[in-house]
């Protein structure tokens, strides 16, 4: 089956790619290249053995979505990567996010309506709870107002698949990620941003490696077990498999709505100073950072409930903090050495 992977040359969406391959999908990727580079597809035939096909393109360009999908008519799922994704970012910059987030998918959408059966995953996020009441968060947390425009997106995003779902042949599945870090084993494919990273362990391997002076860690005075900030943090190589049997259960019709909803973390919360300490664990060396003020859009706390996604999709993770970051670091590396 051709399985359609938009962003697919990004972080999440690379190691996805490369679990698609592994159990037997052919993989078409579209990317429009703004935070990554072509050289992923060789680390994705190092691991894999296979090159997906590969077109750049730009999701927010309608006209070229529709010809993308002229060409490509046996396409028999999406799973859609392709957004901006860094909170702080959709703070200072929101026409960005509500453009690139929400146009790509509408276009998106409106081709695979056109189609008699179309399968569609959502990398949707669990900033969708903002600051919940209970932790652990399960899928019934109420949906609270978004504390960043990039949550906003997702939302919205939710929204209107769910709307589209109502009236049309297209299933969907919404996977509300937690915090992916880590690289695949091999160190083949990681997590490499353009410019500074907006995300944590690719600072703090940046940083380890000698590339940035010191981290900066938003607070201290949250009311958590040392005042920072606790996330939950998952190896993207769990994550891309859990999309894999995601669309398993779509294509196979095992899905019991038309549109389904699952969390995907390890069900364990990180603080921030814990991350570190695991960083200085994995690598052996002491980590520079310097405690600065709380910054607008961060929640104080937010971890997994795992038990539907345990128990629906049949998925659990593998990985520990400790095992995702020695992978972070091992891929910043290698990166550095090359």
């Amino acid at each position: 089956m051709k399985v359609l992977v938009t962003g697919g040359l990004g972080f999440i969406g690379s190691h996805t790619v490369v679990e698609l391959q592994n159990v037997g999908f052919e993989v078409v990727v579209i990317d429009n290249l703004s935070n990554t580079t072509e050289d992923v597809l060789k680390g994705i035939v190092a691991i894999s053995g296979k090159e997906p096909i590969f077109e750049k393109l730009d999701l927010r360009e309608k006209s070229s979505v529709q010809d993308f999908f002229q060409r490509h008519q046996d396409i028999s799922g999406v799973i859609h990567f392709a957004a901006s994704k860094a909170v702080g970012e959709s703070v200072t910059n929101p026409l960005l996010y509500y453009e690139n987030n929400i146009a790509s998918l509408v276009y998106l959408l409106q081709e695979l309506e056109k189609k008699e059966e179309a399968y569609f995953i959502f990398s949707s996020s669990c900033t969708v709870y903002g600051q919940a009441d209970v932790m652990p968060i399960d899928e019934n947390a109420p949906i609270k107002p978004a504390m960043s425009p990039y949550g906003n997106t997702k939302q919205i995003g939710e929204e209107i698949i769910t709307d589209v779902t109502k009236i049309s042949n297209i299933n969907a599945i919404l996977l509300r990620y937690f915090n992916p870090i880590g690289s695949h084993p091999s160190a083949e494919i990681g997590e490499l941003p353009v410019g500074v990273p907006q995300n944590l362990v690719p600072f703090i391997t940046q940083t380890g490696i000698g590339l940035r002076k010191e981290l900066m860690v938003y607070g201290n005075d949250y009311p958590t077990i040392d005042g920072t900030c606790i996330r939950d943090y998952i190896h993207v190589v769990d994550l891309a498999k859990a999309h894999v049997i995601a669309l398993q259960r779509l294509l196979s019709k095992k899905n019991s709505d038309k549109i389904e909803i699952f969390n995907l973390g390890t069900g364990v919360g990180s603080s921030v100073l814990e991350v570190i300490a695991s960083f200085e664990k994995v690598s052996g060396k002491p980590f520079p950072y310097k405690i600065v003020d709380r910054r607008e859009g961060d929640v104080t706390s937010a971890y997994a409930s795992t038990s539907k996604a345990n128990e629906i999709l049949g998925w659990k993770t593998a990985s520990s903090l400790d095992q995702a970051m020695e992978s972070a670091w091992k891929w910043e590396q290698k990166v550095r050495t090359i």
